[in-house]
């Protein structure tokens, strides 16, 4: 007997949570480098646009189209 699981499907909760407490973290801290602070805003904007492609149902549709 083969158990189907259904795949999860979104940003973790965890994994967003996390980006948001470094990104405070950091900002808060004086003797972090730009270099540091640069990478963690990265990273929240990256998070940003994977959630911004899950809520949009048309993104990518346009690869397939023969509109040109």
């Amino acid at each position: 007997m083969t158990m189907v699981t259904k795949k999860k499907t979104g940003v973790d909760a965890e994994l967003e949570k996390a980006i948001s407490k470094l990104l405070k973290e950091i900002m808060k801290d004086e003797e972090s480098t730009l270099d540091a602070k640069l990478k963690v805003i990265d990273r929240s904007i990256k998070l940003e646009a994977l959630k911004a492609k899950m809520d949009d149902s048309n993104f990518g549709l346009g690869f397939m189209s023969d509109e040109e």
